[in-house]
């Protein structure tokens, strides 16, 4: 039974990696596609716990998630539009 539970957790992690890179690439709201790759990173260090490895989860969560998306925001927030001009 666990086998099973730990096999479909590896099939679907991925499956949702990939659905929100591809939802980031989608999107035309900058901050809604940095909130998409933000879950896209939070997502890849959940498999890397699941796969065993909790140093490289740490990193990707605190570097990938927080201070990427921080650091997109910032850029985001910062920057005019070219209509705006």
């Amino acid at each position: 039974m666990m086998e099973l539970l730990t096999t479909a957790v590896h099939i679907v992690v991925p499956i949702l990696i990939i659905i929100s890179s591809i939802i980031a690439v989608w999107l035309k709201d900058l901050i809604a596609a940095a909130i998409a790759v933000a879950a896209m990173s939070l997502l890849l260090s959940l498999e890397f716990y699941i796969l065993q490895a909790p140093d490289v989860a740490i990193a990707e969560a605190g570097v990938g998630a927080c201070l990427t998306t921080i650091i997109l925001v910032i850029g985001i927030k910062n920057t005019k539009r070219m209509e705006d001009a």
